[in-house]
């Protein structure tokens, strides 16, 4: 049995096992294939109609995702629509139910949703509607909890955006424009993508983004991002839009961004323990109109990671942990994608010519 399961792993790896006599890639999203019949000469994987012939073995598939109809069912009681009032007027924004209690349920939503809302207003999946209260707020990572006094609701499971991978299938919850309840389904296009959102200079959150190609618009701010069993993977934060010299369109061209759940439960958890969050510090200012290959060090802040360690203004950092640094923006992104006390090393261009490594502990800042 053991070596019939190595084939079928093959089989599952190379996108290339048969099933029901006809050769199949990647991801069933219709009806799930839960058992087969292993060929025991060839290895090659059938479907399974109950009974195996002679020749053939049953085998356990498990873990194969379902069909989309049955993770909708799953999630769509977990998701709430998010309706704020600012003095500027009102917006739209979705979120998750990820936490209850007999008396209270708390949603992960992001920051921009609420950001400056005078009134909150969350949308049940049975069409009630309950006023919200602030937990906390992190504007760095552009998240934000919110609570209802409104106990024992269904919560999303949470799912590891470490173990998934380009070309995983997904999809995107929320309320695009207003309209509740929206499901679009898409792959992960790509991972570790650094994206600044906002135009608050210092106050821009930094992303480091799982990419994917599953509609996301205005509205879906806030809302989960599944893999195929319906568990959370990421909150839906940004689009990419073309410009003007493009036509101007503003709503999917198939660039969503999300947060990855795994970066986000730090900050979930510290704004649970304590209504607001930390991020990691270098101590450096970067010198944004730099535009060479790098980061490019403008300034230090005395007594943090990298004055202390003796990097040198003008350095320009070239990789953190062995992943490549393009510019400000990657550098930051890289940097919040670890906690604060993490132990880092990074290789820089000195100013006289020359690269050298500092391993360095990050600091920590609380945000506002």
């Amino acid at each position: 049995m053991k070596s019939t399961f190595a084939k079928v792993a093959i089989g599952f790896v190379i996108g290339a096992t048969t099933v029901g006599g006809v050769p199949t890639a990647g991801i069933n999203w219709g009806k799930s294939v839960t058992s087969a019949c292993v060929d025991n000469k060839t290895g090659l994987l059938y479907a399974s109609t109950g009974t195996c012939a002679k020749n053939r073995s049953a085998v356990s598939l498990g873990g194969t995702p379902g069909t989309i109809n049955g993770i909708v069912n799953q999630v769509f009681p977990t998701l709430v629509t998010i309706k704020s009032t600012t003095p500027n007027g009102s917006g739209t924004g979705s979120g998750s139910i990820f936490k209850t209690d007999s008396n209270s349920s708390w949603i992960v939503t992001n920051n921009h949703v609420i950001d400056g809302a005078t009134s909150k207003t969350v949308e049940l999946d049975n069409g009630e509607e309950v006023n919200a209260t602030l937990v906390g707020k992190d504007s760095n990572y552009d998240l934000a909890v919110i609570k209802i006094d409104k106990g024992n609701q269904p919560v999303i499971s949470f799912g590891d955006s470490n173990a998934i991978q380009i070309g995983d299938p997904v999809i995107a919850f929320g309320s695009p424009l207003g309209l509740d309840h929206t499901v679009t389904s898409g792959i992960v296009s790509s991972l570790n993508r650094p994206v600044t959102t906002g135009l608050n200079g210092a106050s821009d959150s930094y992303v480091n983004a799982i990419q994917t190609d599953a509609a996301i618009n205005p509205g879906n701010s806030g809302g989960p991002l599944t893999d195929s069993q319906g568990r959370l993977i990421g909150i839906n934060s940004a689009i990419a839009t073309l410009g003007s010299s493009f036509g101007g369109q503003s709503g999917s061209i198939g660039l969503g961004f999300s947060i990855p759940i795994n970066e986000a439960k730090r900050i979930i958890d510290e704004i649970l323990q304590n209504g607001k969050a930390t991020r990691p510090i270098l101590g450096v200012y970067f010198d944004q109109a730099f535009t060479g290959k790098g980061a490019k060090i403008s300034g230090l802040t005395n007594g943090e990671a990298a004055s202390a360690a003796g990097i040198a203004v003008g350095s320009v950092i070239t990789s953190i942990d062995g992943k490549k640094i393009t510019d400000f923006v990657s550098a930051i992104v890289r940097i919040r994608s670890h906690a604060p006390g993490d132990r880092i090393t990074l290789t820089v261009t000195l100013p006289t010519g020359g690269n050298k490594s500092y391993s360095l502990t990050l600091g920590s800042a609380t945000t506002n």
